[in-house]
C-alpha cells in the first residue's frame, strides 16, 4: 500500500480531483485563512504603522507574509500582526461623548511647560 505526503507550502491550494487548484470564492470552502492586519515600524520612525492586510493560517505565516509583501526594500525594521477579528474600534459618531471628559484636562497636555530643544519626539 502506498502512502503519500501531501505537502503545503505558503499560498498553496487544495486540488480539486481534476487536478487544478481550487481557487473559488464561493465562500464554500472548507477553512479559509483569517485575515490579519499589518503594522510596520519603519527605520526612522518610532511607532508602528498600519500598512494593509493579508490571509494566513497562523500568526508566524503572517509575519514571514507580511515581511515579504510589504518590506521588500528593507524598509522595516519591526512587524507585528494582529488578527482582524481581536481589533475593537470606537464609533466616529459617538466621538464627543468619548472624548469629553479628557477636554477639561488641561494638565494632560504639556502646553505650559518650557521644552529642551533636544526633546523632538513630543
Amino acid at each position: 500500500m502506498k502512502q503519500y505526503i501531501q505537502k503545503y507550502y505558503y499560498g498553496d491550494y487544495g486540488e480539486g480531483k481534476n487536478g487544478a487548484a481550487d481557487i473559488s470564492t464561493s465562500g464554500t470552502s472548507k477553512q479559509e485563512w483569517p485575515l490579519w492586519e499589518v503594522f510596520i515600524r519603519s527605520k526612522q520612525g518610532l511607532d508602528h504603522k498600519h500598512v494593509g492586510s493579508l490571509h494566513a493560517a497562523d500568526a508566524q505565516m503572517a509575519i514571514e507574509n507580511a515581511r515579504d509583501v510589504y518590506t521588500r526594500r528593507n524598509e522595516g525594521i519591526s512587524i507585528w500582526v494582529v488578527e482582524s477579528k481581536y481589533i475593537h474600534a470606537s464609533n466616529p459618531d459617538d466621538a464627543d461623548a468619548l472624548y469629553d471628559p479628557a477636554n477639561d484636562k488641561a494638565y494632560r497636555h504639556p502646553t505650559f511647560y518650557d521644552l529642551p530643544d533636544e526633546l523632538t519626539h513630543i
